[in-house]
């Protein structure tokens, strides 16, 4: 694959991570098709980026097939290739077990966890087609292994990912394409300031179980994007890596000053 100048997808790119990845990779020296709901937000973003970052709305919830081809040829369109997919877009709902809405369950699974099959099987076809292989990174999250019960449905989703990656790369890399992951701690993006840092308890929590005393900034996050994309991990399938300030190792929790 390519070292610069590829054509990189990533979804849900008008603001938080995706709009990180979308920067990190423009530095790298790439061109940027961002695909996000919030059109506005979107159209805002890929111009302050400039002529390399081309705008596409679309709503993953209800995708489909042939939303997800429709996604990566318009990519095709204006790129005349696509090299690095990032499947970034999620949302989270909030609601004790008990009460968690069905609706709110479907919408989560088919934006964080149905909606990156669709783009991985659409990517990986137009990969293979091309013959030079491509790399496919997919967003989990801690929640993957740790459980939170008023987030049943992300983190359903984000344990359907890391397993949804090891499937993807097991299926593609006999084509050069290889799939990983990211599984982040707490990341200070607009969804955690909207969710679960609303509190100075809640942000206490959150600090009391990551050891390096601070949350981390989107950029963190898109430097492991840009290492998976890249020929520095050319030996790395279907592995999911967690930048999350040391929470994954933790077994107690840590005093927070006020």
């Amino acid at each position: 694959m390519r070292e610069t100048d590829r054509a990189v997808i990533v979804t849900g790119a008008a603001q938080g991570l995706g709009l990180a990845c979308a920067e990190r990779f423009l530095a790298e020296g790439d061109r940027v098709f961002m695909v996000d709901v919030k059109e506005e937000a979107l159209l805002a973003a890929a111009k302050r980026l400039g002529a390399r970052a081309v705008a596409h709305v679309a709503d993953l919830s209800t995708l489909g097939a042939e939303g997800a081809a429709g996604i990566v040829a318009a990519c095709v369109d204006a790129f005349g290739r696509v090299d690095v997919l990032i499947n970034n877009a999620g949302i989270i709902v909030q609601a004790d077990f008990l009460d968690f809405p069905e609706d709110g369950f479907d919408q989560t699974i088919a934006v964080n966890l149905k909606a990156p099959f669709l783009m991985g099987q659409a990517a990986g076809r137009q990969m293979k087609a091309q013959g030079e292989g491509g790399a496919i990174i997919n967003m989990s999250s801690v929640n993957a292994e740790l459980a939170i019960p008023n987030t049943v449905a992300y983190a359903c989703s984000k344990g359907g990912m890391k397993q949804l990656t090891a499937v993807m790369a097991i299926g593609l890399i006999p084509h050069g394409i290889r799939v990983n992951a990211i599984g982040p701690g707490t990341i200070m993006t607009d969804m955690v300031r909207q969710s679960v840092m609303q509190s100075d308890a809640a942000r206490r929590t959150i600090l009391s179980r990551t050891p390096a005393g601070r949350c981390g900034e989107p950029s963190e996050i898109a430097s492991v994007a840009a290492f998976l994309a890249g020929p520095d991990a050319s030996y790395m399938v279907g592995q999911t890596i967690y930048p999350d300030g040391g929470r994954m190792v933790l077994n107690y929790t840590v005093p927070v000053p006020d």
